[in-house]
């Protein structure tokens, strides 16, 4: 079983940017693929990014292409989750999780959240 902490969220104007940071804990740790999922208040969950156990191949949802970037670093035990030109709809509860493939990340581990809200 792997343990997740998500943390650095907090409150950002729009255009800023924030690192948000999953520490995760377990013998299989970097054996795992991570990804990162958010909830806005009164919608779905959905998915953000996610990268496989090497960092070799990563996956973003269309609207965080090109503003926001996945990464590990597996000594540590961390991923990362780099947000740049935030905009008020990424304003959300942003969940770490972990799973055995990309393909399976959103039925793995679960972290408890961190909350970004994104000013305009």
């Amino acid at each position: 079983q792997v343990q997740l902490v998500e943390s650095g969220g907090g409150l950002v104007q729009a255009g800023g940017s924030l690192r948000l940071s999953c520490a995760a804990s377990g013998r299989i740790f970097s054996s795992y693929a991570k990804g990162w999922f958010r909830q806005a208040p009164g919608k779905e969950r959905e998915f953000v990014a996610a990268i496989s156990w090497s960092g070799g191949s990563t996956d973003y949802a269309d609207s965080v292409k090109g503003r926001f970037t996945i990464s590990r670093d597996n000594a540590k035990n961390m991923v990362y989750l780099q947000m740049n030109s935030l905009k008020p709809e990424d304003t959300a509860v942003y969940y770490c999780t972990a799973s055995s493939t990309i393909a399976t990340i959103a039925l793995g581990s679960w972290g408890q959240g961190t909350q970004v809200t994104v000013s305009s």
